[in-house]
């Protein structure tokens, strides 16, 4: 399908839509939210900050037949410059458990850069199922990837395992499938060590790795590269 303007009023209405369900029945309604000073922002491999800090954070709206509606805000820099200073993800969809061991998250993003020009903005349809709470498969597909008129899908499989009440390892493969057109598809991986300290914070140490295609779609921003953050949930 094409992500044009029915796709943005999508969004709208079912986001007017959560709001109203808030109205009528507040009790059945859950608002939470995160922050996050990450050293690097990395996002599918690539840093897209120049390896400099950022400062993350975001709200959550959830009803309880599983209809949310977020926004996640992050500052960015990307190489070559384009005008860009910040990111914001706006998201409508559902998620919820459709059975003891699995649940499933079906959304709508869209990618907003505001201090930049509009065709940088773009959508993806996502979807993602998890088993246990611990492992989990993800899947993205737009066909104006990272704004470049042409069709990607994004596949990746993750896992967590705790080592204790406060410790935790975490760790992702995936394949960026992009038209070729556009460039070559790439790989990348990471791992991660997170450590529950003071609830609700947490400290994060990730490692990240990409294959050489990635390195060439983003010279400079891909490649190995540590990422150290600081992060709270409320």
């Amino acid at each position: 399908m094409r992500f044009d303007t029915k796709n943005i009023r999508g969004i709208a209405a079912l986001s007017t839509a959560l709001v109203l369900c808030a109205i009528s029945g507040q009790a059945r309604a859950q608002f939470s939210g995160n922050v996050a000073l990450t050293s690097d922002y990395v996002w599918r491999g690539s840093s897209q900050t120049r390896a400099d800090p950022a400062l993350q954070g975001g709200f959550r709206y959830a009803h309880d037949s599983g209809f949310y509606a977020s926004i996640w805000g992050s500052g960015v820099k990307f190489a070559p410059d384009n005008g860009a200073r910040s990111e914001f993800d706006l998201a409508a969809g559902w998620s919820g458990k459709v059975s003891p061991d699995w649940a499933l998250d079906l959304y709508l993003l869209r990618y907003q850069y505001p201090s930049a020009n509009a065709r940088l903005n773009w959508n993806e349809l996502n979807a993602s199922a998890t088993w246990r709470d611990n492992y989990w498969l993800a899947l993205g597909h737009s066909d104006s990837a990272m704004a470049s008129a042409m069709r990607g899908t994004y596949v990746l499989l993750g896992a967590r395992a705790p080592i204790s009440a406060q410790w935790r390892l975490e760790a992702s493969v995936a394949r960026y499938l992009l038209d070729g057109r556009y460039a070559d598809s790439y790989s990348h991986g990471a791992l991660g060590l997170v450590w529950a300290f003071k609830a609700p914070f947490e400290a994060r140490l990730t490692l990240h790795a990409t294959d050489g295609a990635a390195r060439r779609l983003f010279p400079g921003m891909a490649g190995s590269r540590a990422e150290f953050a600081l992060q709270a949930a409320f």
